[in-house]
């Protein structure tokens, strides 16, 4: 792509976003390293191997109810009028949890039994088996749990310990290099004229939640070769991320650089905000290319760096988690163009309520910070109307 080409073409053409992440995920593939962690580690980590049970569990015959061990025939035509009279070696007191003892095969439950005299009255029979849970009756030894793609919850965790794992083989985090670029970022105590560097620190952490190990790189100025070298110094990584500069205007740099480095094979995609993204590779590197707006940076990310990170870690394509709401307010979209409209949620009696964020420019980072989620208005719509339900994404999951 030459420079006069760059800044002629402008994006008269975008690219859809399906097409635009399926390019993407064309490229990419699941990295084959893997390491074992200990449990306590393990949360949020993805399942490398196929995980199964160790030892049964319950590993013994437990009482699934307080009251006394009995054999079951002993017990047969008690009633409140006529109750089973069992001695001492006839009957255990048992809790709910403990060993059920080798020679009773059921456990009568406390309410229905007495021991005021001495002895133990029964006063409701009971059939062989009742309250005694068998062993393997929650996981049989060789039980296969988990597969490999699997992100372990914390229940997972107490599941491995219970089968008796202590370690479980997880895919390597992948690791993603953020580098912002703009000769008008500073880290802090901005002068007239400069802005403070926020895209490369968001960017990163969110990578962190969806699973990835980022490093948060210095800022680039927008210099060709400065630009170049940040680049081929982090293809190492599985994925390299820049922050601004995407766009087709003369210090817009980014695709121009990956392109004589490597390829760029999307340059902008039909979404607002944010359709100045581009998609590229660097010696079998992928680089995402986002937006320096600050809420297009965001909405980028999400739709292209979170994907490519969870195929690369071996996580499910899993979309945000969302929630249903009423909107309170028309959302506009331009046909064509998939939007991403910023939304409010409050609770209005039973109801969960919607309410557009006002300031929705691509620049104004406090309409993400201070909002709950978007709605997304589909390509083949030109807005949605008050009053409809909507699916309302938490962009922001720990996931």
């Amino acid at each position: 792509m030459t420079e006069h080409d760059r800044h002629d073409a402008g994006f008269k053409e975008r690219t859809r976003v399906e097409a635009a992440r399926e390019r993407l995920l064309d490229r990419v593939a699941v990295h084959d390293r893997t390491e074992r962690v200990p449990l306590l580690d393990a949360d949020g980590r993805t399942v490398a191997t196929a995980v199964t049970a160790e030892r049964d569990v319950p590993h013994y015959r437990r009482a699934a109810m307080d009251g006394f061990a009995v054999r079951a025939e002993d017990t047969f035509g008690a009633s409140d009028r006529s109750p089973a009279v069992l001695r001492g070696d006839e009957a255990e007191r048992v809790h709910t949890g403990s060993a059920v003892p080798e020679w009773a095969d059921a456990v009568v439950m406390i309410e229905q039994a007495d021991t005021a005299s001495g002895d133990v009255e029964v006063f409701s029979a009971v059939g062989e088996g009742e309250n005694v849970a068998p062993i393997g009756e929650d996981v049989e030894a060789g039980d296969r749990l988990y597969e490999p793609g699997h992100r372990l919850r914390p229940s997972d965790l107490g599941l491995l310990k219970s089968v008796g794992l202590r370690e479980v083989e997880v895919y390597e985090r992948p690791d993603v290099a953020v580098i912002p670029t703009g000769e008008e970022l500073v880290q802090d105590d901005p002068e007239p004229g400069e802005v403070v560097e926020t895209n490369g620190l968001t960017v990163s952490r969110l990578a962190e939640r969806w699973g990835a190990s980022a490093r948060y790189e210095d800022v680039v100025t927008d210099d060709e070769d400065a630009l170049a070298d940040a680049i081929e110094a982090n293809v190492d990584a599985d994925v390299v991320v820049t922050t601004g500069g995407s766009s087709v205007g003369e210090r817009d740099l980014i695709p121009e650089v990956v392109d004589n480095l490597g390829e760029v094979f999307v340059h902008g995609v039909a979404l607002r905000p944010g359709h100045p993204v581009a998609l590229g590779e660097v010696a079998g590197t992928l680089v995402v290319m986002l937006p320096g707006y600050p809420v297009a940076c965001i909405v980028n990310a999400v739709q292209f760096l979170r994907p490519a990170l969870k195929r690369v870690g071996g996580m499910p394509l899993d979309d945000p988690p969302s929630v249903q709401a009423r909107l309170d307010g028309k959302i506009r979209s331009e046909p064509g163009v998939r939007t991403f409209a910023r939304v409010r949620l409050r609770e209005d009696g039973e109801e969960t309520v919607a309410e557009p964020v006002s300031a929705s420019g691509s620049g104004v980072l406090s309409s993400v910070a201070l909002a709950d989620g978007w709605v997304v208005v589909p390509e083949q719509t030109e807005g949605i109307d008050a009053g409809e339900t909507v699916a309302v994404e938490n962009w922001e999951a720990h996931r």
